[in-house]
């Protein structure tokens, strides 16, 4: 895994939310290259433990403590990301909070935290790291998406509203800094074993997601994170069986297509509302 520009050093990559779940999942995928990596999460015990694990095999790693939803704290951790390695190679938002519950019941406190920790926060930090990207004429873009970008979840409003911005997000910066030689990708899993919130409703719930519904795993997303750094390609929706098809359905009979996937989660996503599970 090399940069374009020499050819010679390895990446320097910034992982959000790296201390856990996804993240941690992408960073070990990521670790047999040997990059360079920036772990940003905002508890410093799991941060550090996930550092002295990718150390371990080899990597250079730097561990900053970071809440993504203050804006202070980007600033922070990029200045410290340029102070260690010079540059940012790759960045990948993948910092997020699920919260599933009835609409009216979110707190305004909830709602805000969401947006800025889900959405606001990768915009915020991504126009940091643009102008570097821009000067050594690369740069990969990342963005955790999910399914419910796709097709907002019932009992996912605001969650469903920030990954459909993440989506948006990433369309809209290919078309601008693609001349520029930094590609954006939207990671879009659906449900993700090993990856948090899935597994803390299960375990609630004591239900898994309707066959049709089906999901993904954390390897899986991570080796799709991978593979996007490499192939930079516009989208990935990692779900089994494949939604695509079903959201293509929906475009053209909005309203049959509505029902269909309203008849297939609506009853799993109120149980997962019920649970009340707040962050991943």
């Amino acid at each position: 895994m090399r940069t374009t520009g020499t050819g010679s050093e390895p990446l320097t990559i910034l992982v959000t939310g790296a201390s856990a779940g996804l993240g941690l999942a992408i960073c070990r995928q990521l670790a047999p290259q040997k990059p360079r990596l920036i772990l940003a999460a905002r508890s410093p015990q799991r941060l550090q433990a996930a550092a002295a694990e990718l150390q371990a095999t080899g990597c250079s790693v730097l561990a900053v403590p970071t809440d993504v939803a203050v804006p202070a704290e980007l600033q922070r951790l990029v200045a410290a990301a340029l102070a260690q390695f010079g540059r940012i190679d790759v960045l990948i938002n993948n910092a997020g909070i699920e919260c599933f519950s009835e609409f009216d019941a979110l707190t305004e406190a909830e709602i805000e935290q969401t947006i800025a920790t889900n959405l606001t926060g990768a915009i915020l930090l991504t126009r940091l790291v643009v102008p570097g990207m821009k000067s050594q004429r690369f740069g990969r873009i990342i963005n955790m998406a999910s399914t419910a970008g796709k097709h907002g979840p019932a009992y996912g409003a605001v969650y469903g509203a920030t990954k459909a911005g993440l989506i948006a997000f990433t369309q809209s910066l290919r078309g601008e800094l693609s001349e520029h030689g930094i590609l954006s990708t939207a990671i879009c899993p659906g449900f993700a074993t090993d990856g948090g919130i899935y597994d803390e409703i299960v375990k609630a719930t004591g239900r898994r997601t309707p066959p049709l519904l089906g999901g993904t795993t954390a390897v899986s997303v991570a080796r799709a994170v991978e593979s996007a750094i490499r192939t930079a390609p516009p989208e990935r929706i990692l779900n089994f069986p494949a939604l695509r098809p079903m959201f293509l359905f929906r475009d053209v009979f909005p309203r049959l297509g509505e029902r269909i996937i309203l008849a297939v989660t609506r009853k799993f996503l109120r149980r997962a509302a019920l649970a009340k599970q707040p962050s991943r």
